[in-house]
Parts: C-alpha cells; structure tokens; sequence
C-alpha cells in the first residue's frame, strides 16, 4: 500500500505533466505537411535557393528548392495546374491572368533589378569573336553611334553562332530581339528588323526554352556569344559585353523609351521593359499563409540580391488590380513599397 505521502507525490507529479502537457499544446504550431513549392525564372534559381535557404532557417517551414524555367513557360505550367505556391519572374506580363488562370493573384512586387548583356566563354573566343569584343568596347568608350553600327554589324554578320533563347518562353530571349529592334533604330537608319532579319537569314541564331540552358553551349563553343542576364553571366564566371542604357533595360528611367518597342510573340506584342524581378503568391492555394510569408521574407532580404550581381531597389514596386495581402499594406505604409501601376 502506498504511503499518503507518497500518494501525494504522485498526485503532484501527475498535476505536473498535466500541466507541461496543457503548455506544450498551447504553444504548440502544427506545421504544414507539405513543403512550400517555389516556381522561378532559370536565370535565378541560384539567387531565390538562397534565398529559400534563409526563410527555412529562419522560420523552420518546409520549402523546396525553386524549380527552374522561362518565365513564360512556368507560368503557363502553373495555369494549367502546377503546384506551385510562389512564383518568381522577370517578366511581369507572366502574371497576367491569360497564363497563370485560376492562379491569378492580381498582384506583384518587384524587389531587385538586373540588366541584358552579351555573354561570351573566354577559353572558346577565336580571333574573329575577339574583334567583335573589341568593337564594343571602343563603341562603348567614346559612346559612338557609328562605332555600335560597326560592332553590330559584324556581330549579325553570320560568322557567329548568338545564343537567344525562344522570345515565346523565356523573357531574356524577348527582350533580345527588342534589344536588337532598337539597335537596328539606333544604329541603322531606324530599320528595327535589321539586325534580327540579318541574322535569321544566315541561320546564326541558336534558340533554347531559356538562356541558361545555352550556357553549356556557350561554354563548349557550339555559339560564340548569348544574350543573358548581367548577374546570370557573373555567376556563372562568363565575360560578357556591357550594353549601352538604351538596350539593356538596365535604366528604370528609361522605361518610357523601352516601352516604346515591341516584339511578336504567340500571345501578342510584347513591349520592352526594365529588368526587374519580380515575386507573388499565388491564388486559391492551400498554403497561402506560408507563401505570404515567404513573399514578405524576400522583400525583406532584397539587399542579398547585391551579393549575386543584382541591383538593389530601395524601395520595391508593387504592381496590383486586387486587394493586396495586410503584410505588402504595411510595406507600402512603411515605405519599403510604393504602388507602380497594375498588371
């Protein structure tokens, strides 16, 4: 028989747990069984894994490494039934509700911005992609019209195999074709299908779903040069040929004058834009609450972008036609975003 001592004793202990057990339910944060799925533009899944890595230390929620893609094609992916809970894009028409369908938020936030440049392999240059080098170069120094003529012509001339990826699915490859429309304006008697047509007649343009599936081409030396992103060449130790403002989307001022250009695609004309990167949680997602989340932590830790060659936006831009998430409301009141139009 038990002591009424040590009955007492146990009574307390059981009062004990019952209580550690009260505790530990009340604090307890059941947490998602499934892991967070982030959709991203090719050029930067190295950037937004980094980013992934941080969120899941951070907050200890499941997530996935981004799955990688054009732009365009991920969206239309997405549209057509995906399970995607986060996209990042660099294109802010593949927000649009004519890819994403019933994923449609109605929102996005731009949070870092980057530039077009040409890429090239140093351990594949021959003598004659040297020269094209060496013309833009110079053209560049003395800002010479008659000296980008020169180097664009001898870069269309068909001696060399340019990498663009299909306009049609990955925005680096759109935004070539519009970058080469207003070389053609600028630099040959405003003739925008100049260069494209010089090129397409001599078969020297090598086509991809995305620009970062032709780096291994450009690496091995089946093209000599790839129109790509500025932080895309840095990380993948490419030299790459610096464009002046006017064609790289580069210069958020210069926005006006690229919108003032378009490119034909299988969804319509598609106008040039800066090169911005762009993040939104999806619709009709069960987890909605940890892709906010997520969302809300890469606005927050935009300045790692710099870190991988990018630009810093001191303050995002939110582009919306819905009623916008209580965590992008107070951003915009802090002045982290301000509102640049809808989608």
């Amino acid at each position: 028989m038990f002591s009424e001592t040590m009955k007492r004793y146990l009574v307390m202990l059981l009062i004990i747990a019952v209580i550690v057990i009260l505790i530990g339910s009340y604090f307890y944060v059941e947490k998602p069984s499934q892991s967070l799925e982030v959709y991203s533009a090719d050029a930067y899944v190295a950037e937004v894994d980094h980013l992934i890595s941080g969120f899941k230390n951070a907050t200890g929620l499941p997530i996935n490494d981004a799955k990688g893609g054009g732009s365009f094609t991920l969206a239309s992916e997405i549209g057509q039934g995906d399970p995607s809970d986060v996209f990042i894009s660099v294109a802010l028409n593949s927000y649009e509700k004519q890819y994403l369908g019933s994923r449609y938020s109605g929102w996005a936030v731009a949070f870092a911005a980057d530039s077009l440049v040409i890429a090239y392999n140093n351990a594949t240059l021959t003598n004659t992609s040297k020269t094209v080098i060496s013309l833009f170069e110079s053209a560049g120094a003395s800002n010479s019209a008659s000296g980008y003529a020169e180097a664009f012509a001898n870069l269309t001339s068909g001696n060399f195999k340019v990498g663009i990826s299909n306009p049609n699915e990955d925005p680096a490859g759109l935004r070539a074709m519009i970058s080469l429309e207003i070389a053609g304006y600028l630099y040959h008697s405003g003739n925008i299908s100049y260069y494209i047509k010089r090129m397409q007649s001599d078969g020297a343009i090598s086509s991809a779903s995305s620009a970062a599936a032709l780096v291994s081409p450009l690496e091995q030396g089946g093209i000599s040069f790839l129109y790509i992103y500025r932080s895309s060449a840095i990380s993948q130790g490419l030299g790459y040929i610096e464009l002046p403002q006017d064609l790289n989307f580069g210069n958020f001022s210069l926005a006006p004058f690229y919108s003032k250009f378009a490119y034909n695609t299988a969804t319509g004309n598609q106008t040039g834009s800066p090169v911005y990167l762009y993040v939104s949680a999806l619709a009709n997602d069960s987890l909605r609450s940890e892709a906010m989340k997520f969302v809300c932590y890469v606005i927050n830790n935009s300045a790692q972008m710099v870190e991988f060659g990018m630009e810093l936006l001191k303050t995002g831009f939110l582009y919306a036609n819905a009623t916008i998430p209580p965590c992008l409301q107070s951003f915009v009141s802090d002045g982290k975003l301000s509102m640049a139009g809808t989608l």
